[in-house]
């Protein structure tokens, strides 16, 4: 089970009130809810390894320069002078400071964490599907990961509609049937209707449902860019138009929008802890930040 930590723990801030607080009164909102998420998907599925994926590169660099507009929408001005600062996102002021407790939190209790500099937490998950011997179960809210899903090789995402009680079972079945592509064909198609979200721009003028008829009748990205040449491939002239002018972001944003999965990743133990790997930091964090009922539900899931 690879988690798109971040996904789960913005999730985890905006669906538990901020009076959920430390003794001291700093909210943990994001910390419980978290913990009582992964809580929850322990319970409920029962991986043999479970890594929390990380962003260390939040909006990397190799991207920007491609595609200068992607995130940009969410990249934090400097007070006062307007200037952007890339290195920051944009984050309620509320949940910053939880996210290294949530991280010191992980690490005392022994789940694995993993994150590499210069990439985004959706490439260390693809780079560990990629690398899995056996299923893999992805836990997150970003569709930008349906890319991913396999059914030969067992990979599909868990996507939470309401908490991570109610989960959707992302395979290639449901792909088909809600987007008309496979877990390969997604990335093709979101990058050809763009993803205001990341700041991708997409072609002018097509969206979702002509992205996925292009694709039904081209095959792939190349396949489309091959029909934009032949003058009997049944585009439009105004699809020929609109892709002929896009040649330049259609050259790339395939490697914007694929996830990486060559990330060189430090070695980690990705088995499931049955008991706390520092159980005197576990007892001065539950204590500091009041964990309480949260962190003994997740002890719990993963002593059964």
């Amino acid at each position: 089970m690879l988690l798109d930590t971040a996904s789960l723990y913005f999730r985890a801030y905006f669906g538990v009130p901020e009076s959920v607080k430390a003794p001291d009164g700093t909210p943990v909102n994001a910390v419980r809810g978290l913990l009582d998420f992964i809580a929850r998907l322990v319970q409920d599925h029962h991986p043999d390894d479970l890594v929390a994926c990380m962003d260390a590169d939040w909006r990397p660099q190799w991207r920007v320069e491609l595609i200068p507009s992607y995130k940009a929408h969410r990249v934090a001005e400097e007070a006062g002078d307007g200037r952007a600062d890339v290195d920051t996102e944009m984050v309620p002021d509320t949940l910053s400071p939880q996210v290294p407790v949530i991280e010191s939190v992980l690490d005392a209790v022994g789940i694995a964490r993993i994150g590499a500099a210069g990439y985004e937490a959706d490439d260390v998950i693809g780079t560990l599907a990629g690398r899995a011997a056996g299923p893999v179960d992805i836990v997150t809210g970003d569709r930008d990961l349906y890319q991913l899903v396999d059914d030969r090789r067992g990979v599909r995402v868990l996507y939470p509609v309401k908490g991570v009680g109610t989960l959707q079972t992302v395979d290639e079945a449901v792909l088909r049937e809600k987007y008309g592509v496979d877990g390969a064909g997604y990335a093709d198609l979101a990058l050809l209707r763009g993803d205001p979200s990341d700041g991708l721009p997409g072609v002018p003028g097509v969206g979702e449902k002509t992205a996925a008829k292009l694709l039904a009748a081209h095959g792939d990205l190349a396949g489309i860019l091959a029909a934009v040449d032949d003058p009997a491939s049944g585009l439009t002239p105004a699809q020929r138009k609109r892709l002929d002018g896009a040649r330049s972001y259609l050259a790339v944003a395939p490697k914007v929008v694929r996830v990486a999965s060559d990330v060189p990743l430090p070695p980690c133990e990705a088995a499931l802890p049955s008991a706390p790997r520092d159980p005197r930091a576990l007892e001065e964090l539950s204590e500091r930040w009041g964990l309480g009922s949260s962190l003994q539900r997740l002890l719990a899931a993963l002593s059964h």
